[in-house]
């Protein structure tokens, strides 16, 4: 019993000097951060976000990590910083940013009005402290400016969304009006496009090397099996130069067309009537974005090593898209309009027309993909490779997905 009781009394001894040792670092520590709390919680505050701001920048848009300095929740932007890039919509995506009061933009050389600057982390220093009052800080030089990197966000040449030949995720049901072998479509395209590497250009613009693979499936849902009709396989190479609102891309691609197995047993196609559509294409891009709402496009190409041989090799292309400031379910939903106008040598330039409208969903505080439900509308020659010399006319409701 003795023992025990010597025993417990020391426990206690402990356990009351580890107490009082803990309640003094507690005190040694907090008692200072609570004296300055009211002067610093404004800057930890902006550091934080400059920080956020900083990493969604870089992982969309493959800015430097200094690209942003954040002060009372104001957001200043460093002007050589996006150079190349399109200033409007990057100033959209940070402005959907909680805590983000206003965007500013801060040209070569000045600084924020604030005597206390509280910046982003650097690259080189990540735990980078806010400059200390009255201290100059000079401009970084940007990162995408000095150097070639392979760029972690989206490709500088933005998808053209009513393309139907554009590489993406997509699921549709389409209503062929007049077809002679097929009426409820189910039409499907697995693909994208990737930056590859990218760096600086001439005009303070920015270069960008990319790849682009799809296929392009269509089904006759009517069929017992749901027949595979058509599939189009699509590769390509993009080269793109940026500079703020304007985009140039010109591409080398290649598609080829097959029949499904099904379609081909139940037609009795043989080697006599079956047409072997392949080609390569080299193609120019441009792509103008007048306001955070309005897109035009426009360009042509010319089709080589073409089969069949007296296919005819010259294409043209125009559109625009329309993405009114107007959103629902708290910034969840947006409308959006999409038009795109074709012209082929080939059918004497007559014009394929692809509309497609509906809401697209994204995410408001972080972006990145792009989902849609789009209501679509076709017309013109059929844009499935081995039908190309039919006519073509339909409806449609699709899920589109663009990363």
């Amino acid at each position: 019993m003795t023992i025990s009781a010597d025993a417990s009394r020391l426990n206690l001894k402990r356990g009351t000097r580890a107490t009082l040792w803990a309640g003094l670092l507690a005190a040694t520590i907090l008692t200072p951060l609570a004296a300055q709390a009211d002067t610093t919680l404004p800057a930890r505050q902006d550091v934080f976000l400059a920080g956020y701001i900083s990493a969604v920048l870089e992982r969309d848009y493959a800015l430097p990590a200094d690209a942003v300095v954040v002060r009372d929740g104001v957001v200043y932007l460093k002007e050589e910083s996006i150079s190349g890039k399109s200033r409007s919509e990057i100033t959209g995506a940070i402005q959907k940013l909680r805590g983000v009061k206003s965007v500013q933009t801060l040209s070569a050389g000045t600084q924020p009005p604030a005597a206390v600057i509280a910046q982003g982390p650097t690259p080189t220093d990540p735990l980078a402290r806010p400059a200390a009052e009255g201290t100059a800080v000079s401009p970084q030089p940007s990162v995408a400016e000095e150097t070639i990197m392979l760029p972690p966000g989206k490709p500088l040449f933005n998808a053209l969304l009513a393309d139907p030949r554009w590489a993406h995720f997509s699921a549709s049901y389409q209503y062929y009006m007049g077809d002679e072998d097929v009426a409820h479509a189910g039409s499907t395209s697995f693909g994208e496009t990737f930056s590859l590497v990218r760096g600086p250009a001439p005009f303070d613009g920015s270069w960008e090397v990319g790849f682009q693979a799809g296929v392009f499936a269509v089904f006759d849902l009517k069929s017992e099996s749901k027949d595979l009709v058509n599939a189009d396989y699509w590769v390509g190479i993009p080269v793109t130069y940026r500079r703020d609102a304007f985009t140039a891309m010109a591409r080398l691609y290649h598609q080829s067309s097959h029949l499904g197995d099904e379609y081909i047993l139940r037609e009795n196609i043989n080697q006599n009537n079956r047409v072997n559509l392949s080609y390569e294409v080299v193609d120019l891009l441009l792509s103008y974005e007048v306001t955070d709402e309005i897109r035009i496009y426009g360009g042509g190409g010319y089709m080589f090593h073409r089969e069949p041989a007296e296919l005819k090799p010259w294409t043209s292309q125009v559109g625009f898209e329309l993405t009114p400031e107007v959103t629902y379910f708290n910034g969840l939903a947006k409308p959006i309009f999409a038009a795109d106008f074709q012209h082929r040598e080939e059918n004497d330039w007559s014009t394929d027309t692809s509309l497609r409208g509906g809401i697209e969903f994204t995410n408001p505080v972080l972006g990145g993909r792009r989902v849609m439900l789009l209501l679509e509308y076709y017309n013109g020659h059929n844009p499935n490779g081995q039908f190309y010399e039919r006519r073509l006319e339909y409806v449609g409701l699709g899920a589109h997905i663009f990363y």
